[in-house]
């Protein structure tokens, strides 16, 4: 039971991604200009460094060591993490549907014509090309 735990994809905190979409804009950063693209009031520059080392044992960044400073980089990119999230969200919340996500979003929404065909050609696009891979 151990090993399924440690082998499920982590969900990041609101902190933790607060710090990821720097990481994911900016690529290689240091804890200063971390703290420079966040919004006010901005944490204390312990808190930010504790955080990046937390994403750093989960796996998610690591960092390049230049005398005392660390440059910090993103090892998961934006797309996998989000793709990962989204398949999960699917999963625990539609039931894998993704017809049920489409009609939630679009009683939540206000949802025009044109995207929810937008949504339909992408969702068909998907279907078709799942079915080319076997």
């Amino acid at each position: 039971m151990a090993e399924i735990v440690k082998n499920r994809p982590q969900e990041l905190t609101r902190a933790e991604l607060e710090i990821m979409q720097v990481l994911w804009a900016r690529g290689a950063v240091v804890i200063h200009d971390i703290l420079d693209e966040m919004e006010e009031p901005k944490p204390a520059y312990n808190t930010v460094s504790t955080i990046v080392r937390i994403l750093e044992k989960k796996g998610f960044v690591s960092h390049k060591a230049y005398g005392k400073t660390h440059e910090y980089f993103p090892l998961v990119a934006k797309e996998d993490y989000a793709r990962r999230y989204m398949d999960g969200v699917l999963k625990n919340f539609f039931g894998g549907s993704l017809s049920r996500l489409v009609s939630f979003f679009s009683e939540q929404r206000a949802i025009s014509l044109e995207e929810t065909d937008a949504i339909l050609r992408m969702l068909q696009n998907d279907t078709s090309q799942d079915d080319t891979k076997q």
